[in-house]
């Protein structure tokens, strides 16, 4: 009997994380590069909760999908990977869209601020290795109906 409380007590504190996480829009985002438009499936991390849980316990995520977050004003935006487990991309974007920064291949986990080179109104995270592989450069241009017009 006590085997079995003790079972489902733990079961019910493993889930804990998963009952609190946020649902999340989409949207559309297509990065111009020198290589073409690249599009991406994004989910909008707009409140604070959503910004604060972003792609963390995720296991996957698909090869064309990403997160936009938006931080209304161009800020000092620092990330960090706390409960992510893969590893991530992320653009760091100015108020028209324009990729200004990137930090590539963030390492699942850590607790290591990651900082843009200037205020950003825009965080865009990929899978790991995303912007080397497809090309994604500084200067880039970024275009979603989800960014300020």
């Amino acid at each position: 009997m006590l085997r079995r409380l003790l079972l489902a007590l733990a079961l019910t504190l493993a889930a804990l994380p998963a009952l609190a996480l946020e649902a999340f829009q989409t949207s559309e985002l297509t990065v111009q590069t020198a290589g073409g438009p690249q599009k991406f499936r994004i989910e909008l991390a707009l409140t604070a909760a959503q910004m604060e849980q972003g792609l963390m316990f995720r296991r996957t995520l698909a090869p064309d999908a990403g997160m936009l977050f938006d931080f209304t004003r161009p800020t000092n935006v620092t990330m960090w990977m706390k409960n992510t487990l893969i590893p991530l991309d992320m653009l760091f974007l100015d108020e028209r869209g324009r990729v200004f920064d990137i930090h590539e291949r963030a390492v699942p986990m850590s607790t290591d601020v990651i900082a843009a080179k200037g205020p950003a109104r825009y965080v865009v995270e990929l899978n790991g290795g995303t912007a080397a592989r497809l090309g994604i450069k500084p200067g880039d241009q970024a275009t979603s109906p989800a960014l300020a017009k």
